[in-house]
């Protein structure tokens, strides 16, 4: 064991904020703290790392152990270039260089004893040296540089130079340089982009250490943690496995509690009932048996009601009115900064009830691409049509549609003048605003009191196509899942970049790929991009991480791969996709399992709500595996239905 948590109560002008809580950490473990904004996951960092004292309770570390920690928002500083500062981790070994250099020196006019004696120096820090990683140390700490999205045109960059997402990446870099026992990670993919991420999910899962991550990129913990460490109304839970596993025990925990509560209610309503009606008798025997009951009641320990964290929000996307068929027409789109060009002939087109992710590295100007069809940027060349009646919603990721000295009630009453005062609370309650915070200005809220003020609008503006950019930052997972539900359900037409790829996974239908100053097509979800990734790489003998530069290529399920130097017509693909789809049969049978399944799912339901069952834990959750693997087979039958029921 490298880490035990013992009993940590911490509370904030006496608010609890942590209560007994209590976990270890096994050497080589790779855990996950999770929970939602204000749950205490850096608060409980800083008490391990003895930034900040416990009320009560014991941090304890394994002795002769090292610990590196990497906070939210550390960065470096100083006039040391990029490389500089991370060679100085490795100062040891530049020392032991110099020392060996020195005795090279000396042995070329020493000898007898005095040689023998430096000989046998210089053995001994060629060992050190090696055993040390000193043969390896510089194409280490370039490796590190470049995965961390460095190029090495930037490794002499000044670090006073730099913004603070990369200075911040620096730190990280150094961190993961001193090897330590164990690695205390807060947000780690924060500023890095899907290939910087990737590249960090391998190295820490090689990684011969300790990790403990706070992350709410859950498909990151999904690929990292081994253990997961829920914080949850000033309690600690842990649970074996990665986030998904941990998703489902929870929901499964989640609904048993709920069982039980609503049993137990039931139970003190019929007591309550029985002593009522015993005391309405009005007879001595009776008034001693009723007593008899309230003493029994009185001991009862009440379960408290499971609390759904994500009931108290509420976001629901609907266009006022449905737009054309054609959405946006994108035409020979260029647009260069100085000498930089980020991108020259880009086109591409929009649907209607499309859901589109514009995913790349950073910099390649995915957010500008957004700017543009909002017109907030001119491009340099290329023309952008939008269909009919189409109603553009925006959500920009340094929220600028916000105006930092209004209130929130201010900030939605201006926009929306047709809405009396009730209704404004009403919204702003939804998304978690309530009593004097509508009176609070902009400017005073964190990221996430941003975001969700920036959804209470977006939800307002009822467009029919949603530009989004980057609109799962600040948001915790509780927050994330809520906007991957709306959108999910949500019937108009979606444009977004993002980096989280969970997110990318529940809700597009389409990726295009910024690379190289181009766009390459895909049709499907972020799992699909990379095993087509992982076929194109392998048949041009390429890596994943050096894909060659050219026009924009078109991959799709069952299409075939076509050249990436070939014009493709998306209207053509799209209807020989449809005539090949087009089989009453295979409508008639989709029809019939739906029809099954969600029959099933009702005699499901029945069946955990009966007394017999709701209390015997092994059935509950074998019923939830059936029902969830019923509802997981349902929403591809849904999808399926609908391009099936679509085809004339």
């Amino acid at each position: 064991m490298i880490l035990s948590v013992s009993n940590i109560h911490k509370s904030f002008n006496e608010v609890p904020v942590l209560k007994n809580v209590s976990f270890h950490i096994e050497d080589h473990e790779k855990a996950a703290i999770v929970g939602i904004n204000g749950a205490g996951k850096t608060t409980l960092l800083r008490i391990i790392m003895g930034e900040l004292s416990a009320d009560e309770g014991l941090v304890t570390f394994a002795k002769d152990k090292t610990v590196g920690y990497l906070s939210q928002h550390e960065a470096v500083s100083g006039e040391n270039t990029i490389y500089q500062e991370l060679l100085c981790v490795k100062q040891d070994i530049l020392d032991m260089e110099q020392q060996m250099h020195t005795i090279e020196l000396q042995m070329k006019t020493a000898s007898g004893s005095l040689l023998d004696k430096l000989m046998d120096s210089y053995a001994s820090l060629t060992h050190a040296y090696e055993t040390g990683g000193g043969y390896a140390y510089r194409s280490e700490l370039v490796g590190v540089l470049k995965g961390l999205g460095f190029a090495e045109e930037e490794f002499n960059k000044s670090v006073s130079t730099l913004s603070g997402g990369q200075k911040t990446r620096v730190a990280l870099g150094k961190l993961l340089l001193l090897k330590p026992n164990l690695i205390i990670l807060d947000e780690p993919t924060n500023h890095l982009d899907l290939q910087s991420i990737t590249w960090l999910e391998t190295y820490l899962l090689n990684y011969k250490g300790a990790v403990i991550i706070v992350s709410h990129d859950r498909y990151f913990l999904d690929r990292i943690a081994s253990k997961i460490i829920e914080l949850d109304n000033t309690n600690a839970t842990v649970f074996s496995g990665n986030y998904s596993t941990y998703a489902a025990e929870k929901e499964i925990l989640r609904t048993a509690a709920y069982h039980a509560y609503m049993k137990q209610q039931q139970e003190i309503r019929h007591q309550e009932a029985v002593i009522e009606k015993l005391k309405s008798f009005n007879r001595e025997k009776s008034i001693k048996r009723a007593e008899s009951r309230e003493k029994m009641l009185d001991k009862i320990e009440v379960l408290e009601k499971p609390v759904e964290v994500r009931a108290d929000m509420h976001l629901k996307l609907e266009p006022k009115f449905q737009s054309g068929n054609d959405v946006l027409l994108v035409e020979g789109l260029a647009k260069a900064f100085g000498p930089l060009t980020l991108f020259d002939d880009l086109s591409f087109d929009l649907k209607k009830g499309e859901h589109v992710a514009v995913i790349g590295d950073n910099g390649t100007g995915k957010t500008t691409i957004l700017k543009i069809i909002n017109e907030l940027l001119p491009p340099d060349r290329g023309t952008i049509r939008l269909g009919t009646n189409v109603v553009i919603g925006y959500y920009d990721q340094e929220h600028h549609v916000l105006h930092p000295e209004k209130t929130l009630f201010q900030e939605i009453s201006d926009d929306y003048p047709s809405l009396n005062n009730t209704e404004i609370r009403n919204t702003l309650a939804a998304f978690l605003f309530t009593g004097e915070d509508v009176f609070k200005t902009i400017k005073t809220l964190s990221g996430g009191e941003r975001g969700r003020l920036s959804l209470a609008k977006l939800m307002l503006s009822e467009a029919n196509f949603l530009i989004l950019d980057e609109p799962t930052n600040h948001l915790d997972i509780m927050s994330k899942e809520i906007l991957e539900d709306a959108l999910c359900a949500y019937t108009g037409t979606v444009l977004y970049v993002s980096h989280d790829r969970y997110f990318i996974n529940r809700t597009a239908h389409r990726i295009l790929d910024l690379n190289h100053c181009t766009l390459t097509n895909y049709l499907g979800n972020y799992d699909y991009y990379l095993e087509k990734k992982e076929e194109q790489f392998a048949r041009a003998g390429a890596s994943p991480a050096d894909p060659q530069p050219g026009k924009s290529t078109v991959s799709g399920r069952g299409t075939g791969d076509i050249p990436s130097a070939a014009k493709q017509d998306w209207k053509a693909m799209k209807e020989q996709q449809a005539a090949q789809r087009k089989r009453e049969n295979d409508l008639k049978k989709c029809e019939d399992r739906i029809e099954a399944l969600e029959r099933r799912n009702e005699e499901i339901d029945l069946l955990m709500a009966s007394p017999e069952v709701c209390t015997d834990v092994a059935k509950l959750q074998e019923l939830d595996r059936e029902k969830k693997g019923n509802e997981t087979e349902l929403e591809t039958l849904y999808e399926r239905w609908e391009e099936l029921s679509l085809v004339e």
